[in-house]
């Protein structure tokens, strides 16, 4: 979080216990980009067992989503494991998952994963992509696509002023920056 918060200006960090439904909620509509890097999951068939896990423990499921209104969020990046991964319930927006419900609140768009992702392999590709977003004041889509490309190439290493702590150092292979896909307005 500490590099991710580097490279984007005036950010809030909310870590652990301070990490809560009643404080982080209310106040991401102030901003915009809400960058949310903790576990998800999305549980076919049950939109209610879904889920956003807070820092306190408290689980936020896909029906409480729902009712969050961020009509000021550019973008909210859900960075854990499988975020974008839905399953088939009913007209078949579900397959977007928390990603497309992100959208619903008002949000212009969404970046989440579709399946379990590496942790190093996360944080270098995040780190490039808020550090490629903001130095080049590109499209959120081409960040996106700038930064899966440097994890292919290794050109990571030059963006990203942390290294992860990880057992790897090279996330050329698809498992560390394929999963992530932009849902919504990638302007």
């Amino acid at each position: 979080m500490d590099s991710l918060a580097a490279a984007v200006p005036e950010t809030t960090k909310l870590l652990d216990d301070e990490f809560t439904p009643r404080v982080t909620v209310p106040q991401m509509d102030d901003y915009t980009i809400v960058h949310l890097a903790t576990h998800a999951a999305f549980v076919v068939g049950k939109p209610e067992d879904s889920f956003i896990l807070f820092g306190n423990g408290d689980r936020v499921n896909f029906r409480n989503v729902a009712t969050w209104s961020l009509p000021h969020v550019d973008l909210v990046v859900l960075s854990a494991c499988e975020t974008g991964l839905g399953g088939k319930l009913g007209n078949g927006e579900e397959i977007l998952g928390f990603g497309y419900q992100m959208q619903q609140t008002g949000a212009r768009a969404a970046i989440a994963s579709l399946w379990s992702v590496d942790d190093g392999g996360t944080q270098a590709l995040m780190s490039a992509f808020y550090t490629i977003l903001s130095t080049n004041k590109l499209a959120k889509t081409e960040a996106l696509r700038q930064a899966q490309v440097s994890l292919i190439t290794g050109e990571w290493k030059s963006l990203n002023n942390n290294t992860p702590k990880a057992a790897v150092n090279d996330f050329s292979h698809p498992y560390y920056w394929a999963p992530f896909i932009l849902i919504g307005n990638g302007l």
